[in-house]
């Protein structure tokens, strides 16, 4: 499989055919080039599939055995379930750190590069907050706003985060961030397509966007040009039936009109963490209940005593009738994003469901 994906003018759609015409990687390298005459491959990947790269395999194979690394095929139960069902997802993923996040419930973050400082402010502010809440932020490495969302994710004290990268996991770019690489690596994870060796390439991070939205229930762009690469991943996340959200700001700043043109085409205008977390926990529960389906995992019981204080108080506070968040936060005294944040951890955990209207109940455990 890594010489296969190696082979020049095979992507994730003719890997995928050649797998389910020929039935394996192996099989597809024995039968020969008659064969491969069947499939209209291009000639540059006839040539190779006749001489495969087993020298570049081989420093593939070296850098797994490395400390912290991992490949995940699709079939890998570690293989993050939102990715698989992109079109074409990636056949192999390289990860550096821990590849069990890729399966946490994700919110990605995007921007420009040259962001303002509202901008850094705002996009860091939001990732700790959300992290705090339970959500795994992931974005892609580049300056600017993806640089202030791993950064705000780490400043959360349990906060995960993931980077997907535009080159192969044996490098860092841009070279600035790679101390936050490493940390990212310590609480999260480094992920990428692109076997060792591959450089940063122009079109290597449209391609690398796409795993972004792919990752994560939502996309949430924080500042955006007119033309932006930025907007090719929320588009992508449209595409992908992920939600999209975008953070407003003044008509005189060009920074702006990329999420304004996204509100205009249906994007969620959002203005604090908050309404992120209430738009995305009902989707959050049902990609549990799907994700526990497609394991054939069962699911535990919540255990009440596993609860902190704080969290049985609010649970006792709603009783045993339906309630919104403003009882809530004047039975409780808490803030409403704090109650938000609470009641987020609550419904993934199974102690709490949403019900029409804003409001929330306890379920039986």
């Amino acid at each position: 499989m890594l010489a296969l994906l190696r082979a020049p003018g095979i992507g994730p759609a003719r890997f995928a055919r050649l797998l389910d015409y020929f039935g394996s990687a192996a099989e597809v390298f024995a039968v020969g080039r008659a064969e491969w005459g069947r499939l209209d491959l291009p000639s540059a990947a006839l040539d190779y599939l006749s001489a495969p790269d087993w020298r570049s395999v081989e420093a593939d194979l070296s850098w797994l055995e490395q400390r912290g690394n991992h490949l995940l095929a699709l079939a890998d139960p570690r293989y993050p379930p939102l990715l698989r069902q992109i079109p074409y997802p990636p056949p192999l993923l390289f990860v550096h750190g821990d590849p069990h996040c890729l399966r946490t419930l994700q919110l990605a973050i995007v921007g420009t590069r040259n962001p303002t400082p509202l901008g850094r402010e705002t996009a860091h502010r939001f990732a700790e907050h959300l992290a705090g809440a339970g959500m795994t932020i992931t974005s892609g490495l580049a300056l600017g706003i993806d640089t202030s969302a791993h950064q705000g994710a780490l400043a959360s004290r349990e906060g995960c985060t993931i980077a997907v990268m535009g080159t192969s996991l044996d490098r860092v770019y841009p070279a600035k961030n790679r101390d936050l690489a490493y940390a990212i690596a310590e609480r999260g994870a480094l992920v990428s397509e692109l076997p060792t060796g591959t450089p940063a390439a122009a079109g290597n991070f449209p391609q690398r966007n796409r795993l972004i939205s792919g990752l994560a229930l939502g996309v949430l762009v924080v500042e955006a040009a007119a033309r932006s690469g930025s907007l090719i991943t929320a588009r992508l996340a449209l595409e992908q039936s992920r939600e999209v959200f975008a953070i407003p700001g003044s008509i005189h700043n060009p920074l702006a009109k990329g999420c304004h043109a996204l509100i205009r085409e249906g994007a969620k205008l959002v203005e604090t963490a908050t309404d992120i977390l209430e738009e995305l926990g009902s989707l959050a529960t049902a990609n549990a209940i799907e994700s526990t389906v497609e394991t054939g995992l069962e699911t535990a019981k919540p255990a009440m005593d596993a609860l902190d204080e704080e969290y049985r108080q609010l649970l006792a506070a709603m009783g045993d009738e339906s309630c919104g968040i403003d009882l809530l936060v004047e039975r409780c005294g808490l803030t409403a994003e704090v109650v938000s944040s609470m009641l987020l951890i609550l419904e993934l955990e199974g102690f709490i469901a949403a019900v029409p209207g804003g409001f929330y109940c306890r379920l039986k455990c």
